[in-house]
């Protein structure tokens, strides 16, 4: 007699998967993290091409490539000792001075169409500012650059005629996060936007003394 063919038992069928209301949602998030991720390495890496604010090295070496003078010297004690605004200091290491001995009193930020009391000026270096002084044989239409820069710098900027630069303008900032720190000073004959910008990005807001950019608006 012939074997049977054995019959083979129905498969049980598996209890489906309860669904997860939260999976789509979780994946969700976890897509639009991955985004913010990926979105917060591009604009880093766009940042370090641009270059940020600008290191003392960037800012020297456009103002050479500008034609300009860059100095760094050691900054002197801010000690309010001069008590005529007119007078000099006779350890200023900058010409114009960027750091030291000054008057008590700073000048009051704006432009301005005759000489300043430079004793005054440090003082308001010594809170972040920033100086632009011109020469007397400086052409009207680098004056007017400048003055157009300056329109776009109102805070924490001195800008005034120095006549002893003659065919110079110079830039000069006050830098310290405490003891220490050095005085910016740059001369140039011909204005360069990008070398003064970056002269600007690198050194102004950083004195000794530091005040709030909202504290160094014109007319304060």
């Amino acid at each position: 007699m012939a074997d049977k063919p054995r019959v083979k038992a129905p498969k049980q069928r598996s209890t489906p998967k309860a669904v997860d209301p939260t999976r789509n949602r979780r994946l969700l998030l976890y897509g639009l993290a991955g985004t913010a991720a990926v979105v917060a390495v591009l604009v880093l890496a766009a940042l370090s091409l641009a270059g940020g604010d600008p290191g003392e090295s960037d800012v020297r070496a456009a103002l050479t490539e500008a034609g300009c003078t860059f100095k760094r010297a050691p900054a002197l004690p801010g000690d309010h000792s001069i008590a005529d605004p007119g007078a000099t200091a006779a350890d200023w290491n900058t010409d114009p001075p960027t750091s030291g001995p000054h008057f008590g009193t700073a000048t009051i930020f704006g432009i301005y169409e005759e000489p300043l009391e430079m004793a005054r000026v440090v003082h308001n270096l010594e809170h972040g500012g920033i100086f632009i002084l011109w020469g007397d044989k400086v052409p009207k239409a680098t004056v007017d650059e400048l003055r157009a820069f300056y329109g776009d710098h109102t805070t924490g900027t001195v800008m005034a005629p120095l006549p002893s630069l003659g065919n110079q303008f110079a830039l000069g900032a006050w830098n310290s996060d405490g003891e220490g720190g050095f005085g910016y000073l740059s001369k140039c004959k011909t204005y360069d936007e990008d070398a003064v910008s970056k002269f600007f990005r690198a050194f102004q807001f950083q004195g000794p003394e530091r005040f709030q950019p909202e504290q160094l608006q014109p007319g304060l």
